[in-house]
């Protein structure tokens, strides 16, 4: 028995330090490889970089194809839509707000846009606050007495972290959305019929959300194993920030934009809605991790296989970029949150046990998510040394290959196929203008000019807010040293 355990445990920490250790080991190979055999190394190299040249026009296609999709479905009444569906008044609207010392201001401007929704019935708030938190009753209170007449009810929690818990967004979710089982079960509603929607404190849904949502549910045939997921784009405060952070908050809404036409490889960020019957069947959250929005899928995947999906919400949901007042305070706090984020390649880890607990699921599907989890996870890291520094390396690692075509020529074509790459940030710009002036965040003419001018600096941003957070999180799940879970400052 006690072989058998250590037989989990050894190939459970191999499983979690695979990606980790695979990032170093590409991070490092010019360096090592290119003593024996630098055309290896050049090859690889160059392979990539057509890689990320094909990543590059991918996601600017389908960045395009989902904001044509939302000019298409920005004027549809789907208030008046839904009014045709049959049993549509059975569908109950619950928003959870997870918030830990969030301000009143902004916890009311979110509650303010969930009021102000144009779905014809009223919806059911649940603040969700932490107990720990000495000034969350009085929140509870000023926000009840505030808005209680425009909500079918305002219901509040207070999470008490417990032993087998890490302080986060996932275990306080997991307890507020019992506290609605309990409610539903209460009422007699039918579960499936009950709909979920986790909202940021900082996320402001469009007015249309609950009754789009809603329509698109009543339409899908197997809405109850699916997700709802709207573009979470960083524009809120967009010209308070400092400038590096509004580069990543452009890159992140763009990315964001692009994922929603994904289809089958879609998987919902941050704000997002599901029905009450999947999240039971899965236990709500798990309680024992970090980032919780793409570990949620694939809890649900790994219980129902291919019928999990993450249908898309053709609408922009706003919300703040990491602002903390000072330049040197917000830099911080952008670092801390990114690293924070690219914890999720602890998820690998999980879906690679879970590969061989979960026969019920098709081979070929369960390693079509893992893979798509573990390239995500391994390039964010990565990507910058190869596509930055690599290419000059083997020709000063070995001067003979510098001699060879193959060691002149690297990085004349890397820099060639970089080139290419860094043209699309042309139209990046220009969807950055548009989608800013959707959420009513106008350019100044005077901006103009720096809003080009700052891309320059883009190695250096990914490098210190991107690759440099993310290789310190594999870094420290290498070598067991987990991070705490930090809410993230947005004053």
């Amino acid at each position: 028995m006690s072989e058998r355990i250590g037989y989990s445990k050894f190939f459970g920490r191999l499983f979690e330090i695979l990606i980790p250790a695979s990032s170093w080991i590409l991070i490092t190979m010019p360096l090592w490889l290119s003593i024996f055999h630098p055309a290896i190394v050049a090859y690889f190299i160059i392979a990539f970089d057509l890689y990320f040249l094909y990543k590059s026009v991918t996601f600017a296609y389908l960045a395009t194809v989902s904001y044509r999709k939302i000019l298409e479905l920005q004027k549809v009444p789907f208030y008046k839509k839904i009014l045709s569906c049959k049993n549509w008044k059975e569908v109950k609207h619950f928003v959870i707000i997870p918030n830990y010392k969030e301000s009143l201001d902004k916890l009311e401007s979110t509650v303010e846009l969930i009021a102000a929704s144009d779905y014809p019935e009223k919806i059911y708030l649940m603040l969700a606050f932490e107990k720990r938190e000495p000034e969350a009753r009085k929140k509870a209170e000023i926000l009840k007495s505030k808005f209680s007449s425009r909500f079918s009810q305002i219901l509040t929690s207070y999470h008490e972290l417990f032993p087998n818990e890490v302080q986060g967004k996932a275990s306080n979710q997991t307890f507020a959305a019992k506290k609605i089982d309990e409610f539903v079960s209460l009422n007699h509603w039918k579960r499936e019929n009950v709909l979920i929607t986790v909202c940021d404190a900082d996320s402001h849904l469009p007015q249309h959300y609950f009754s789009y949502l809603t329509y698109k549910f009543l339409l899908d045939d197997d809405r109850i194993h699916h997700f709802y997921w709207a573009a979470v784009l960083l524009y809120n405060n967009f010209w308070q920030l400092p400038f590096f952070v509004r580069m990543q908050a452009t890159l992140s809404s763009i990315m964001r934009l692009a994922f929603l036409s994904k289809k089958d490889q879609l998987i919902q960020i941050s704000t997002y809605s599901t029905n009450l019957w999947l999240l039971k069947k899965i236990n709500f959250w798990d309680v024992d991790i970090i980032p919780e929005d793409w570990h949620v899928f694939y809890q649900a995947f790994f219980m129902f296989g291919n019928r999990i999906r993450t249908i898309p919400l053709y609408t922009i949901v706003n919300g703040d970029a990491v602002f903390s007042g000072g330049l040197l305070k917000t830099g911080i706090n952008r670092y801390e949150q990114e690293r924070r984020w690219a914890w999720g390649v602890s998820d690998v880890g999980y879906t690679l046990r879970k590969f061989f607990t979960t026969p019920q699921i098709p081979v070929f599907a369960k390693l079509k998510r893992i893979t798509f989890l573990a390239e995500a996870h391994l390039l964010w890291p990565v990507s910058f040394f190869i596509l930055t520094i690599s290419a000059s390396i083997p020709p000063l690692i070995n001067p003979y290959f510098k001699q060879t075509v193959l060691g002149f020529l690297l990085p004349k074509l890397s820099a060639l196929i970089l080139t290419s790459s860094s043209l699309l940030l042309i139209l990046y710009v220009y969807l950055d203008h548009k989608l800013r002036l959707r959420v009513d965040q106008k350019t100044k003419i005077s901006a103009v000019p720096f809003l080009f001018i700052q891309w320059y600096l883009l190695p250096l941003v990914s490098f210190f807010f991107s690759s440099l957070p993310a290789l310190e999180a594999h870094t420290r799940l290498l070598f067991g040293k987990k991070i705490k879970y930090k809410v993230t400052e947005k004053v």
